[in-house]
């Protein structure tokens, strides 16, 4: 009877023992079993603009089921999606609207913001309406609003993000770069070309600058598409298209080659962090 008594006094010893070892171990596990909540802001490219399939509800937004916000959903990269982004958005349009989206249980956000703010679509217009000249121009002029006035839209924008999701991690998706060089069968000449892809790099300097003050994450996707602009053989970019709101947008093989490994890795990154 005596060494039963001991026996069961050391297993509960023992057990007491391995209690506050086991505990965190349960708790990380239940926390990778949390589901991800995903909200996806900014402008058509991040809407899905240029796939030229739109659901019904998203009205003049023109969100795309085949857009990479969806797609991660449909993956099953992330659990579910609060998809804000809307074609023709601004700064202001987060900051008034689509931070709405986010609260303090979203985990993951995805931000495109910047280019209409910049202007750049009545740059592209320019220039394939215009002369190199007239685009040079046009596109200077852009080049000078994004980095000196974009900035401060920008870090405004990211803060009010921060403020709305506290515990989200955030990334900012990069502008591809639009054109590949060489004969082309184009209403742009390939200066015009080059200065729009000088644009996009512009754009996105300015963007990652402010990302990293913000302290979120820059995806930079033009190694993604690089060969694969307007003119090259395999485009995952628009040329001048019909609806013309489809010109110059990454088409449904963009979003899923170009867009979706970055946001995908962006996320396993962070349940990499979680475990």
């Amino acid at each position: 009877m005596r060494k039963s008594v001991l026996s069961n006094s050391c297993s509960a010893v023992l057990a007491a023992a391995l209690l506050p070892l086991l505990a965190p171990a349960a708790s990380a596990a239940t926390d990778l079993a949390d589901p991800v909540e995903y909200a996806a802001l900014g402008d058509s490219y991040a809407s899905g603009v240029g796939i030229g399939n739109y659901t019904s509800e998203s009205g003049d937004c023109l969100r795309s089921p085949q857009a990479y916000p969806r797609l991660m959903v449909d993956r099953g990269t992330v659990d579910s999606l609060d998809f804000a982004a809307c074609a023709g958005a601004q700064t202001p349009d987060v900051l008034n609207e689509q931070v709405n989206a986010l609260s303090a249980s979203t985990d993951v956000v995805t931000v495109s913001i910047g280019g209409n703010d910049a202007g750049f679509v009545d740059v592209i217009t320019t220039c394939n309406t215009g002369g190199d000249q007239t685009c040079d121009d046009a596109v200077t002029e852009a080049e000078n609003y994004a980095t000196q006035q974009l900035p401060a839209e920008l870090a405004e924008t990211y803060d009010a993000i921060a403020a709305a999701a506290p515990q989200a991690r955030v990334a900012v998706v990069g502008y591809p770069r639009l054109f590949e060089l060489g004969p082309c069968l184009s209403l742009l000449s390939e200066f015009e070309r080059g200065r729009l892809n000088d644009a996009a790099d512009t754009l996105d300097s300015v963007i990652a600058e402010q990302a990293a003050a913000a302290g979120f994450s820059f995806l930079d996707v033009r190694d993604d598409f690089s060969g694969h602009g307007v003119c090259g053989a395999q485009p995952w970019i628009n040329g001048l298209s019909y609806p013309v709101e489809e010109s110059f947008h990454p088409n449904a093989t963009g979003h899923e080659q170009g867009f979706l490994p970055d946001v995908s890795g962006f996320v396993a990154t962070r349940s990499q962090l979680a475990s």
